[in-house]
């Protein structure tokens, strides 16, 4: 059986084990910490990160070559297309979401949702640039026809539930607005869409819980 590692506060964590709910895969989930680097973390995670996951096989580590080899492993229920291009063409968001958009919001998340200080005028003021830009590249990318990259749930999805909403509150609470609305995004009914699915509801429920911990 698949053991996926983490907790479940993290987005990414959430990005797989929404993926393993929607393909149906048994696992069993494991409590793992990441401010003690541990010889066993590094073994399987070597940068020390959650989520990774262990199989028969032995340890994948980083979310998206978690999902790839879940597509590869378990392809039915598939959250990929057929199509070789419709198929990069999901991959192509996911990097947007994850690598372009989130990463830039996370550098808030420290002030937003930490206690640790407010950035500097300077350092907020560019942050603030770098996502606006990030923004307005998804933009350009997501169709939320219904669904992020089109009228399929897929891997992207697994992505944009688990991000957007931290993009969204992060930018709330360090500028006052949300800049995903602020630029014209009406992403709030696409999470509502997603969250009424059994397996969002699993994960926000579960998340739920360990914040109340």
């Amino acid at each position: 059986m698949i053991t996926l590692h983490g907790f479940s506060v993290s987005n990414y964590y959430n990005k797989v084990k929404l993926a393993l709910l929607e393909k149906g895969i048994p696992f069993q989930e494991k409590y793992v910490g990441v401010m003690e680097k541990s010889p066993e973390l590094l073994a399987a995670s070597p940068l020390g990160k959650i989520p990774y996951i262990t199989t028969t096989a032995g340890c994948v580590c980083e979310s998206q070559p978690i999902l790839e080899y879940l597509e590869a492993a378990y392809p039915q229920p598939p959250l990929l297309p057929k199509d070789p291009f419709a198929a990069a063409k999901v991959r192509e968001l996911v990097v947007f979401i994850d690598w372009h958009l989130e990463i830039a919001a996370r550098q808030l998340y420290p002030s937003a949702f930490f206690g640790a200080p407010a950035l500097s005028e300077g350092n907020a003021a560019r942050i603030r640039k770098e996502i606006e830009q990030r923004i307005a590249a998804f933009q350009r990318l997501a169709k939320f026809a219904p669904y992020v990259a089109g009228d399929t749930f897929t891997m992207a999805d697994c992505s944009a539930f688990a991000d957007l909403p931290l993009v969204g509150m992060a930018t709330k609470a360090v500028y006052g607005e949300d800049l995903l609305a602020a630029a014209g995004l009406d992403y709030k009914p696409y999470l509502k869409l997603v969250g009424e699915r059994a397996s969002a509801r699993k994960v926000v429920a579960d998340r739920k819980a360990a914040q109340a911990k």
